[in-house]
Parts: structure tokens; C-alpha cells; sequence
């Protein structure tokens, strides 16, 4: 029961921190955009089963491998992606701590 508590609450809450801390001016715009980042989990639709909660994410599913890793770092370089970038990243670092917790 914890695991799926501390799963969730980092995958909304780690964002709403970076944007509260991070963005204070514009904290809602922020942490809607770092949201969008859940789109990286429809690679969840190429696994068989889909949903396995004894499965580790990182470098199962192909949009949250080492190479797309790398490719969200260098997406926080522009501005224009940065934002959608920390939420990949926000994203990538809560599935790798449910991977722990496994």
C-alpha cells in the first residue's frame, strides 16, 4: 500500500515542488507543462503485460531508457523545452526510485 502512495506522490508531487520553488511566478503554467511529461508513458503500450507492478520501468520501456535519458539532459538545455524536460526527468527519477522499492 505504501509503494503506490510514494509512487504517485513523487510523480505529481516532485513536480509541484520544482514548480513552487522553481517557477513561483508561474507555478501552475510550470507544473501543467511538467505534467504533459506523463505522455512518455505510452511506450507502456508496447509492454506485454501493460502494467506490472513488480516490473522496474527504467530501461524496459523504450522512452525511459539510458539514450532517451540522455536525449530529456540535453532537452533542458533550450528554454523552450526545459521545463517539459524537468518534468521527463521528475518522471524518470520516480519510476527509478519505485524500482527500489521493488
Amino acid at each position: 500500500m505504501i509503494k503506490p502512495l510514494i509512487h504517485y506522490g513523487l510523480h505529481f508531487g516532485l513536480p509541484l515542488a520544482i514548480a513552487l520553488i522553481g517557477f513561483k511566478k508561474n507555478w501552475l503554467k510550470a507544473y501543467s507543462i511538467m505534467l504533459c511529461a506523463f505522455i512518455i508513458d505510452l511506450d507502456h503500450l508496447l509492454a506485454t503485460p501493460m502494467f506490472d507492478p513488480n516490473r522496474c520501468s527504467i530501461n524496459f520501456h523504450p522512452l525511459h531508457s539510458t539514450y532517451a535519458i540522455i536525449a530529456y539532459i540535453i532537452l533542458l538545455l533550450p528554454k523552450i523545452t526545459r521545463l517539459f524536460a524537468l518534468g521527463l526527468l521528475a518522471h524518470i527519477f520516480s519510476d527509478a526510485i519505485d524500482c527500489l522499492l521493488i
